[in-house]
């Protein structure tokens, strides 16, 4: 009786493991850069910026080695100075703000030998609903929603570099 269950099992993993691999499910994979990315040199108009910071990080755990100075013959990332603008999406009854959207725009320059430079430029949406009764809590929400909006605005660059 327990090896008729044991071969059961063993025949429903196999199926499930065979309709998983059927169906075209891959366990997503890092992305990899091109050859001649694995090198480059980081600058930008705010290099101590948070969006700088995380994007560095970001090239980093993507195994990018990132020079100090720019060479001749090594790819250049100049990554411009980000800008978030809010816009009023509802009011309180007595005309206090209630809700935001936030816009937080990124734009970067590639520069690679022997090629032409890639200008990309990109925006991330944000709703954020304000209340004046909790301000320090709001703050410290926005702080964070902002931070993952960086992080998300980094992996898509990287992201973005490993399709060129």
């Amino acid at each position: 009786m327990a090896a008729i269950r044991a071969i059961k099992n063993g025949l429903a993993l196999a199926l499930v493991c065979f309709l998983l691999s059927s169906c075209g499910f891959h366990l997503k994979k890092a992305s990899s850069l091109p050859d001649d990315l694995t090198t480059l040199t980081l600058s930008g108009d705010d290099e101590k910026s948070a969006l700088f910071a995380m994007l560095e990080k970001e090239l980093t755990l993507s195994k990018v080695e990132l020079l100090d100075t720019p060479k001749k013959n090594i790819a250049q990332l100049y990554l411009y100075k980000d800008r978030l603008e809010r816009q009023t999406l509802s009011l309180f009854k007595n005309g206090q703000v209630a809700e935001y959207e936030l816009a937080y725009s990124v734009r970067y320059l590639l520069k690679r030998p022997g090629k032409d430079a890639v200008e990309q430029s990109f925006e991330l949406y944000r709703n954020y609903q304000d209340d004046p009764d909790n301000a320090l809590a709001k703050a410290k929400e926005l702080e964070l929603l902002l931070n993952e909006i960086r992080m998300q605005a980094s992996r898509r660059i990287t992201r973005e570099l490993s399709q060129l």
